[in-house]
């Protein structure tokens, strides 16, 4: 298929169902080659202000025009204007007889529950499809639950992602159920649901998935209110676990006793390679017990975050000396903690010895006027780690009797330095 044909059928359908040509649409299109594999990136975010998101309209014109193309193994149209209607629409890019889609990016849209809905009907019946992303969709607990129900039946799709969709604890419980059965799925995004209930239920069921599920490598569970009682259910059933290698608990309420349940596990996993743990409240006492995790014999840890724990000079000397002894972890953030002059020193020294990367740390040192400063690095881990570019060549870590997965590599994001701190 040509790039020629290809936009050139999108603005016959244009015509013969009266729709205005979305010049964005064209452009993107046009540029489009005809290789075997083409990912059709459609976002609304990274676009020219003369450029229009896409509607409902646009995406019954593109649906049209990409049904018979199998050369489109993916569709990126997030940050756009698509409502339930137009969810209507693309799955038909979704029905078995013509399906070749393996990745749908849908979020930051405004699909409600009625689109979820459509979505799990047609990914009942759908053995193509390995990515699908919803995140920031409003769908709420009742289209969850719609998508929980899929997940009984569908055997392909292999990453999830319903991050800030409002779901609740029903939800997110029907999730953990059906996980304990579903050996497919091997990462899965639930951070920010509406969980109104102090007891933590959705916790324990986690827990008890993860003590069965034998597939999963990334789980994210970030602002989910999580306290000490909840990490202490969570590494309950981690520590039955033998694929999970990806842990993200960003943005909860853990403090020094739930992140020593964690350190105590990770003196004994052997899979769990990055942990994020950033904008928690472990302090110093939490940084002990991590570092001394960290310098614990056979200690597999390669990522880990701490920014914004509040700790002060004792927990990141801790952390900084446990590097010393470890040869794993080669990715470490720490900014927004209390980097005091001694800590400034410390990291200053792992980085100029290659101890600690630049690229793999969230902090840069200096000298000025015989101190040692840390400036703010823009790296962090990166978000998703498991994602469709690793589809076809990845291997369950439960499958594998030695080694690492290769479709698993860790990775860092990068901007600018702007922010200045010492004692």
């Amino acid at each position: 298929m040509s790039r020629e044909n290809m936009s050139e059928f999108y603005a016959a359908v244009c015509a013969e169902h009266e729709i205005e040509i979305n010049p964005h649409v064209l452009h993107v299109l046009e540029k489009t080659t005809g290789t075997d594999s083409v990912t059709i990136e459609l976002r609304g975010n990274n676009r020219p202000r003369d450029v229009q998101r896409l509607d409902d309209g646009d995406v019954l014109a593109l649906s049209k025009c990409l049904r018979n193309h199998t050369s489109v193994t993916g569709l990126d149209v997030s940050y756009n204007n698509i409502t339930d209607e137009g969810v209507g629409h693309l799955v038909d890019l979704l029905q078995e007889d013509s399906s070749s889609l393996r990745s749908l990016d849908l979020m930051f849209n405004d699909i409600r529950r009625d689109g979820a809905e459509v979505l799990a009907k047609s990914l009942q019946c759908n053995s193509t499809l390995l990515s699908l992303r919803l995140s920031n969709n409003k769908i709420e607990n009742s289209g969850a639950m719609h998508l929980a129900s899929m997940l009984q039946v569908n055997s392909t799709l292999r990453e999830l992602e319903l991050a800030h969709c409002d779901l609740d604890t029903q939800s997110v419980i029907a999730f953990s159920i059906v996980l304990k059965s579903n050996q497919t799925l091997r990462s899965v995004d639930i951070s920010r649901p509406l969980l109104f209930s102090h007891q933590e239920e959705w916790a324990v069921h986690v827990s008890e998935m993860l003590a069965v599920n034998s597939s999963l490598v990334e789980l994210h569970l970030g602002k989910m209110e999580m306290t000490d009682t909840g990490m202490e259910r969570l590494t309950g059933g981690l520590r039955l676990n033998g694929s999970l290698r990806y842990l993200d608990l960003r943005c909860n309420r853990v403090t020094r006793d739930g992140v020593r349940h964690l350190a105590d596990l990770l003196k004994k996993n052997r899979t769990l390679e990055v942990v994020d743990l950033s904008s928690n409240w472990i302090e110093d006492e939490g940084g002990v017990y991590l570092s001394e995790a960290v310098a614990w014999p056979g200690c597999v840890l390669r990522e880990l975050s701490v920014s914004g724990n509040n700790i002060r000079t004792a927990g990141l000397l801790s952390l900084a000396h446990a590097l010393t002894v470890n040869t794993t972890l080669n990715h470490v953030y720490i900014w927004g903690n209390h980097l005091e002059e001694p800590v400034c020193q410390a990291f200053g020294e792992l980085i100029a010895s290659g101890r600690l990367p630049p690229e793999q740390t969230d902090v840069s040192a200096y000298e000025a006027d015989g101190r040692v400063f840390l400036a703010e690095v823009f790296h962090s881990l990166r978000r998703r780690y498991y994602g469709t570019n690793s589809f076809g060549t990845d291997t369950c870590p439960a499958d594998e009797a030695a080694g690492h997965d290769s479709s698993f590599t860790p990775h860092v994001e990068s901007r600018r330095h702007v922010s200045l701190q010492s004692s």
